[in-house]
């Protein structure tokens, strides 16, 4: 008999909901990518700290390592300390810092697993960064802990910068003074303000084209420097038109939740072999894991078809999980860590697990089980019960 449940709808009522069944695809083991690609994971929260959750941050540490030994087993690599984890949304800078030692520690036991970090500039108390100088320092304090870790750096998006930056020239001096001290090359990372509305106008304007512009300069000035930028503007045309841009070698990271399939599949097009198709620097990677390595090792064999057939049915979960307002996508990425049994809870750093409502929760179930997402069907439709009773709904 399937397994079924009563789902909270949109209009407010509940209705019966079967489960399809169908089994998570498993990925062939030892097949290298053709594609590198990073999954942005979250960090798991340590629900028996006594803490004021929305103030301060505590980690179960050993849950949250353990999600990463689960993405490197799956070839993914991990980007860490990003904003899937919450940074400068709970997770303060000690604690992202101390997350990436541990995330580096942990990679050691993995050959050829890949981890780069977040560099930014959260620490610095935006009210007291009056000039171009303040963020260089900040980012330059960071840069150094990680390097000194031995870490690869993703140059994050600056909320500082952004607001104390008065034209496109501001941000090349920044730039320039960062690459120019990198260590190994890095990733850079434009994160549209539909993820961080404290990040509207970064590249020192509004315009789309303009602020490509600049990025691209900054690129062509520094190309060894670069390993490759990813950008978050949830627009596969501005995607490809950078991509195409980008000097030889550099990589288009896409971090685009609603069309990283066929930007990742490609177009062939372009006059270097990164000009036509992306690699993944992305978020729902942390929730559709199994999957995205299963059709990345079908990629890699030649096996397109097979490809969009595995990762397309993922596209609608992430786009819900994605949707307006897109910087709590977080809530659905850990949702579905706990539905899978991969953490024991839905607790969430900063008490996050409420910016959601339970028609959202629920048409994410729907979703994942149409993507055949489900890794513990019995278990999944438990804790889906469980979260409903919490809302009177038994």
């Amino acid at each position: 008999m399937a397994l079924s449940l009563n789902l909270p709808t949109a209009g407010g009522t509940l209705a019966p909901y079967a489960l399809r069944g169908t089994a998570p695809v498993k990925p062939d083991a030892g097949i290298k990518f053709n594609r590198i690609a990073y999954s942005a994971a979250h960090v798991v929260a340590d629900p028996l700290a006594a803490i004021d959750p929305w103030l301060q941050c505590a980690v179960d540490w050993d849950t949250t390592i353990a999600y990463r030994r689960h993405l490197f087993s799956l070839g993914l690599g991990v980007a860490e300390a990003m904003d899937t984890a919450q940074r400068g949304m709970g997770l303060d800078w000690p604690t992202s810092l101390e997350l990436i030692r541990r995330s580096l520690d942990a990679a050691k036991d993995v050959p050829g697993a890949l981890v780069a970090s977040g560099c930014g500039t959260d620490h610095l108390n935006i009210d007291d960064v009056k000039s171009v100088d303040d963020v260089i320092r900040g980012y330059e304090e960071q840069m150094a802990a990680i390097e000194a870790l031995g870490g690869k750096l993703i140059v994050m998006a600056s909320r500082a910068l952004a607001r104390v930056a008065k034209s496109p020239a501001d941000y090349e001096r920044v730039y320039d003074r960062i690459l120019r001290q990198a260590k190994q090359p890095v990733v850079l990372h434009w994160l549209g303000d539909m993820f961080d509305p404290a990040l509207a106008g970064y590249w020192g304007t509004k315009d789309v084209d303009a602020a490509m512009d600049t990025a691209v300069g900054i690129i062509a000035a520094h190309p060894g420097k670069v390993d490759g930028i990813k950008i978050s503007l949830l627009d596969k045309d501005k995607e490809i038109a950078m991509r195409r841009r980008l000097p030889q070698g550099v990589r288009m990271y896409t971090g685009d939740d609603f069309n990283y399939a066929e930007l990742i599949a490609g177009d062939g097009f372009g006059s270097e072999p990164t000009h036509g198709k992306s690699d993944a620097l992305l978020g729902i990677f942390d929730a559709i894991a199994p999957a995205a390595s299963a059709a990345l090792g079908a990629l890699a064999q030649g096996h397109t078809e097979k490809f969009h057939a595995i990762l397309g049915p993922t596209v609608p979960l992430s786009r819900h999980i994605f949707a307006a307002p897109t910087r709590f996508y977080k809530t659905g990425v850990v949702f579905m860590a706990w539905l899978n049994g991969h953490q024991k809870h839905f607790t969430m750093v900063g008490g996050q697990q409420s910016t959601r409502s339970l028609q959202h929760f629920a048409e994410l179930f729907r979703l994942a089980d149409a993507a055949h997402l489900l890794e513990q069907p019995e278990l999944a439709v438990r804790r889906m019960k469980n979260l409903m009773s919490t809302y009177g709904i038994e």
